[in-house]
C-alpha cells in the first residue's frame, strides 16, 4: 500500500456512505465564530457525487426563499458532524443536474418506498390481517 493509500484510509468515514443521489440529507456542519463553536444543518436534495475514497464530495441543493442554494461537502472533512438520510429519491440518474431548471412541482423527486424505515414490505404480511 502507497503512504498516500495509508494516509486516506485514515479519513474514511463509513458512518457518511448511506446515501445515493436523489436522496434527501441533512448535513450537519460544524460553524466557528469567534470563539465559539455551533453545529448548522444543511436540509436539500443530493444532487450528485463525485470523487472516490478519502477525497468524495457531494453536492447537495435546496431552495431558500425562491432562491436556489449549492453546497458542495467533502465527505471526510472534520466539518462535516454527521449527514441524515430524510428521505430516499427514486431517480434513474447519478448526476441531478437538470433540477436546476425545474422549479415548484417540476423539482419534486418520488420517494423509494421500499427504504422506508419501520414500514412492512410486500412478502412480509400484516401483523393482524383483515378477516
Amino acid at each position: 500500500m502507497k503512504a498516500l493509500d495509508k494516509l486516506i484510509a485514515g479519513h474514511n468515514r463509513a458512518d457518511l456512505t448511506g446515501f445515493k443521489p436523489g436522496d434527501t440529507l441533512r448535513v450537519h456542519l460544524k460553524i466557528r465564530e469567534g470563539d465559539k463553536e455551533r453545529v448548522q444543518v444543511f436540509e436539500g436534495v443530493c444532487i450528485g457525487r463525485s470523487g472516490r475514497r478519502g477525497h468524495e464530495t457531494v453536492t447537495v441543493r435546496k431552495v431558500s426563499f425562491g432562491v436556489g442554494v449549492e453546497r458542495i461537502f467533502p465527505i471526510a472533512s472534520p466539518r462535516v458532524e454527521k449527514i441524515e438520510v430524510t428521505t430516499h429519491g427514486r431517480v434513474r440518474r447519478a448526476k441531478l443536474n437538470y433540477l436546476r431548471q425545474r422549479s415548484g412541482k417540476a423539482a419534486r423527486i418520488k420517494e423509494r418506498l421500499d427504504l422506508r424505515g419501520g414500514k412492512e414490505s410486500k412478502d412480509q404480511p400484516a401483523e393482524n390481517p383483515p378477516a
